[in-house]
């Protein structure tokens, strides 16, 4: 079958690979989209992202949905072939419908699809099957096209990571970085009833998604646009620029959450923390996601204008140029795969 694989920093091939086997309690998915993600760049770009190096060829991909081909033994309904299933990328995996946190996300030895964090890697799903447990099958609801249902992993760190604010209801909220992840960002904050959601970017296109899925106001930075301090009570820095999260610190309220949710590079950052300190701010982290799969379904099924972050697709064969557009500041949205 045909992949996209890592190979090293900026060593990206599309090439064959084995079918994966269909072992006891697993599923064997055919891939419809998979979604681009700024990890997935990290290892194209660097050959690692964040702490995690390849060390050996790595299929890329952990934003897929595509329908069930064939069952493993011990799995039956209602994982039937034929069904349109999204995945939950991550084990250990949360049994679908749970609805108690576990921390499962942050248990140290847990594996990613696409991910360098296990030695040997676990691969991923730009590839035309892949193989999961069944506790990572999540079944989409009719009526849902994959190719806005290929949002939902995104979706679901974007859900994950407002929910580490708190209580957002009427809340005043920036949202720094227009990307996939702020875009979708701006979904969950509206889902949770957010007051008023401004968004920032340096590019207009970008913006133009924002205001599409719901962002109150945006503002396009570099210019003579200028943001008064101190007058957030929600921070959600969605970009990982290292200047956006010293300038969050003086945009939020005395009092007031600052949210990391993009993905800041490796490494020591120089910030001014004593704002943190006299102003009674919290900074919160977010990791990926751990039950917030299914209500990101379910946003997707009831927001049919979320498919607007999907701007671009291309033909597996065409990955490595995928890839490239995905890298390109002139690219505002989310760029797929289609398998």
């Amino acid at each position: 079958m045909r992949a996209v694989v890592a190979h090293g920093a900026g060593d990206l091939r599309v090439e064959d690979v084995p079918v994966p086997d269909v072992e006891a309690g697993a599923v064997l998915v055919r891939v419809a989209f998979g979604g681009i993600c700024g990890s997935d760049l990290h290892y194209y770009q660097h050959g690692r992202n964040g702490i995690y190096d390849l060390r050996r060829p790595l299929v890329l991909g952990h934003e897929i949905v595509g329908t069930i081909t064939a069952v493993g033994a011990g799995v039956g309904a209602p994982y039937d072939v034929g069904a349109a299933v999204a995945l939950h990328p991550a084990r250990p995996t949360p049994k679908p419908g749970a609805t108690k946190a576990l921390g499962l996300h942050l248990a140290p030895g847990g594996s990613y699809l696409g991910s360098a964090s296990t030695d040997p890697h676990t691969d991923g799903g730009f590839a035309e099957y892949v193989a999961v447990d069944a506790d990572q099958i999540r079944l989409l609801p009719a009526g849902l096209p994959l190719r806005r249902a290929v949002l939902a992993e995104p979706l679901a760190v974007a859900i994950h990571g407002v929910a580490q604010a708190g209580d957002v209801l009427g809340r005043t909220v920036l949202v720094s970085g227009a990307g996939p992840i702020g875009c979708l960002s701006v979904a969950a904050l509206r889902a949770g009833g957010a007051g008023t959601i401004v968004v920032t970017d340096l590019a207009e296109e970008p913006l133009r998604i924002a205001r599409g899925v719901g962002a109150t106001r945006t503002v396009r930075l570099g210019g003579d646009a200028v943001l008064e301090e101190e007058s957030f009570d929600v921070v959600v820095e969605a970009s990982g620029a290292p200047v956006a999260l010293a300038s969050a610190l003086g945009l939020v309220r005395r009092g007031g959450t600052i949210v990391q949710l993009g993905m800041l590079p490796a490494g020591d950052l120089s910030l001014p923390m004593a704002a943190l300190v006299s102003r009674e701010i919290t900074l919160r982290g977010s990791q990926r996601f751990e039950l917030e799969l299914d209500d990101a379904i379910a946003l997707l099924a009831a927001t049919p204008e979320l498919e607007l972050v999907v701007t671009h697709e291309f033909p597996i064969d065409q990955g490595v140029d995928a890839f490239d557009a995905a890298a390109s500041r002139s690219v505002a949205g989310k760029v797929v795969i289609a398998v």
